[in-house]
């Protein structure tokens, strides 16, 4: 694991962390701020529907990362 993405934010002055984990059940519980969650596929994410440009962001570097058979340390910053 560890540190995957590292994206600061400037117009709202936020820095946001993804680490890249392994997940050890497939049965989880996303916490009351969160209407719905599931597992996909990279063919089935619904990219136009993810609110936040820094998710799709690191979803991109990984899948990119996966195909390329290692996985780096990525920063960006976004205006």
């Amino acid at each position: 694991g560890g540190i995957f993405t590292l994206m600061n934010v400037a117009r709202v002055g936020q820095v946001h962390i993804y680490y890249r984990a392994r997940l050890l059940s497939t049965r989880f519980n996303p916490g009351v701020e969160t209407i719905e969650a599931r597992l996909f596929t990279e063919d089935e994410i619904p990219w136009d529907e993810i609110a936040f440009r820094t998710v799709k962001e690191t979803l991109e570097h990984y899948f990119a990362d996966r195909r390329a058979g290692r996985f780096g340390f990525h920063t960006l910053d976004i205006a």
